[in-house]
């Protein structure tokens, strides 16, 4: 068969005590037999009950790679091919070892193996494309497209905010001087400077974290953003993730997350998800020692910014990150800004080039914190929850369409057998939709949509019966 070096997850049962040296015995004679290679394996996977298990968490060592835990109940909905009796008693699912490396939504390359005291079986890791984001469903699309891909509010930016930037245009030939914008900030959330760093948008955040705070053992909780992921990965950490479950509504269960995980990073409200979390679920991560990065890109979308945790200085670790590109439509201006503590932000300001923010942008900083701007914000955050509802309803009156969880951001994730196809007759009928499988934890039936006014809907709605039509056929 040759070297295979598509990544691979291997699927670990083990009767209690089951030693280090049979589990890894039994994982390198199974590779080895199918011409696999353990370089190619980036998990052991197992049932939550079994990851503390010493020949199990060991082996995960020896291999290099994490442990990852998953809930009998959601094992148990796993298709296995030799489902067992004895092991559903046991463990609560038929089979942990092909459960397992299934969970994450590869194939099947090695059923299970048994030894006297383990199993395993082999599966493809389902690989995501943590770098593809929403502007690729537009790009070089040519006119005529409908954007419900990227979810920048429409419109924008408004002209007072444009008259703005362009009146700085005469000040470029000067360095930037960010102080004004970050003390404007630092006012809108009742901060000290000292707690504030401007950023070009938030994805130069994520990469700051990654290589100024260092991690022994980061966590992500998807589905969401993988910018924070890929930045991560790229620094040279091993990641591991907390996979949130549709038939949960993708609401938070604090208690997933790894005890001694020190740094955890959520997003809220959620994308592509639209879950807004409880803030008193989030502020439950917070620890001494443990670095918990929230992601607030979408919060000014929310009426009220309910939940938030911008301006919070009593949880230890806290850093939010803030995006002014997506209410005010600056992505090509590339503006943000974290808030955390003053030696976290020491760390990260001494990672970042000199003078990464631009003067426009720091011009447009300054302009979006004011209160007239912020009025605006909360105007327009009730407008999208209004269009929001338009939206729901009228996917509630399709059959093969479902919404999981309670959309609160302006976007909502669908899922829709055939979601791939359904997406392409979606662009063939004008509309650019974000596929949903590039997110950890979604698939090829999942489809985010951004919320617009009431008209853009009314025909998105139309062309999604047009294309449901045609799929089925």
């Amino acid at each position: 068969m040759g070297e295979y070096t598509t990544r691979l997850v291997v699927g670990v049962g083990g009767r209690a005590g089951v030693s280090v040296e049979e589990v890894c015995a039994l994982v390198e004679e199974t590779l080895r037999g199918a011409g696999l290679t353990a370089e190619a394996v980036t998990a052991l996977a197992t049932v939550d009950s079994k990851v503390g298990e010493a020949g199990i968490a060991g082996a995960a060592e020896r291999f290099g790679v994490p442990v990852l835990g998953y809930p009998a109940d959601r094992l148990a909905d796993v298709p296995v091919p030799h489902a067992s009796e004895a092991a559903r008693a046991a463990t609560g699912t038929p089979s942990v070892a092909e459960a397992a490396a299934l969970v994450a939504g590869g194939e099947l390359l090695v059923p299970k193996r048994r030894s006297l005291s383990a199993t395993c079986a082999v599966a493809t890791a389902q690989a995501h494309d943590l770098r593809h984001h929403g502007d690729a469903e537009v790009v070089d699309a040519g006119a005529g497209l409908e954007d419900l891909a990227v979810n920048v509010r429409a419109h924008t930016p408004p002209e007072w905010l444009r008259q703005r930037i362009a009146a700085c245009l005469g000040d470029l030939s000067a360095y930037p001087d960010g102080r004004a914008a970050r003390a404007a900030v630092a006012a809108r959330h009742g901060l000290p400077v000292e707690r504030v760093l401007l950023t070009a948008g938030a994805a130069e955040a994520f990469v700051l974290i990654a290589r100024a705070l260092g991690a022994e053992r980061p966590v992500v909780v998807h589905p969401q953003f993988t910018e924070p992921e890929a930045a991560l990965r790229d620094a040279g950490h091993r990641v591991e993730r907390v996979v949130l479950r549709a038939g949960d509504g993708f609401r938070l269960d604090p208690a997933a997350v790894p005890e001694d995980a020190d740094l955890v990073v959520i997003g809220n409200p959620t994308n592509p998800t639209s879950v807004l979390h409880p803030a008193a679920d989030l502020a439950r991560l917070a620890r001494p020692g443990r670095i918990l990065v929230v992601d607030e890109a979408f919060m000014d979308a929310v009426p009220g910014e309910r939940e938030a945790l911008a301006g919070r200085t009593d949880l230890p670790g806290l850093v939010v990150l803030r995006s002014l590109t997506k209410t005010w439509g600056l992505a090509g201006l590339r503006i943000g800004y974290v808030l955390a503590e003053p030696g976290v932000i020491a760390k990260l300001a001494a990672a970042q080039p000199l003078w990464p923010v631009s003067t426009p942008a720091l011009v447009a900083a300054e302009a979006c914190v004011a209160p007239a701007a912020l009025a605006e914000a909360e105007e327009a955050a009730r407008r999208i929850a209004v269009d929001r509802a338009h939206l729901l309803a009228g996917l509630a009156e399709f059959d093969e369409v479902e919404v999981v969880g309670v959309a609160e951001g302006p976007f909502v994730l669908i899922r829709v057998e055939e979601g791939a196809e359904v997406r392409t007759r979606l662009r063939a009928l004008g509309f650019a939709v974000r596929r949903g499988d590039t997110f950890p934890g979604l698939d090829r039936t999942w489809l985010r949509l951004a919320v617009r006014d009431r008209a853009t809907t009314g025909r998105l709605l139309q062309a999604l019966d047009r294309a449901l039509a045609l799929t089925s056929r």
